[in-house]
């Protein structure tokens, strides 16, 4: 009997446990299904936290593009502003000379002197040099040989500069045309 008082209570353990079981996987799933949310919602926070730093990614791409298009739009304006005195004495001198009030070549001469000072002052204080070239040996990185003449001097020396040529800092921007000895 104590066989059958066994059997009794094993269907009875066995049901606790299954309840057991039944109750311990339902936890199992809830614990996954609020791990499964938390996960979609970090992706979803995640994709979002993406999408405003592409968002963002490109305005700063197009404030760029507009600050350079205006930089390389008004890059001229610190030399245009020195030259605009420049260019209002050069008028002035025009005026004076298409009028007749300036006969005397002396003074013209003296205003144009004093035009080319303030043109070239402008230039330099910008960085432009003119290249000294005359009298030293012929150099292509300076210079552009438009013919050879003879002369008493050592080959390939420069005799004449029919143009100068200028450096803009530490950049030639202008060769200086000129004639070598053969």
């Amino acid at each position: 009997m104590k066989d059958k008082n066994k059997k009794e209570n094993n269907p009875v353990e066995t049901t606790e446990e299954n309840v057991n079981e039944t109750a311990a996987e339902n936890g199992k799933e809830t614990v996954e299904l609020t791990e499964i949310e938390k996960l979609k919602q970090e992706n979803a926070e995640l994709r979002d936290l993406l999408l405003r730093k592409v968002a963002e990614f490109e305005n700063y791409k197009k404030r760029k593009d507009t600050e350079v298009t205006e930089f390389v739009k008004y890059s001229a304006e610190k030399i245009i502003k020195e030259l605009i005195p420049v260019y209002n004495d050069l008028d002035r001198s025009l005026h004076s000379v298409n009028k007749g009030e300036t006969k005397d070549l002396d003074t013209l001469k003296q205003g144009l002197e004093l035009v080319y000072q303030k043109f070239s002052n402008v230039l330099e204080n910008e960085g432009l040099k003119e290249i000294d070239v005359m009298g030293k040996a012929f150099d292509v990185n300076t210079s552009d040989a438009l013919m050879q003449v003879p002369k008493e001097v050592a080959p390939n020396t420069v005799v004449e500069v029919v143009e100068k040529g200028y450096m803009l800092k530490d950049k030639v921007i202008k060769h200086a045309k000129v004639l070598v000895s053969a």
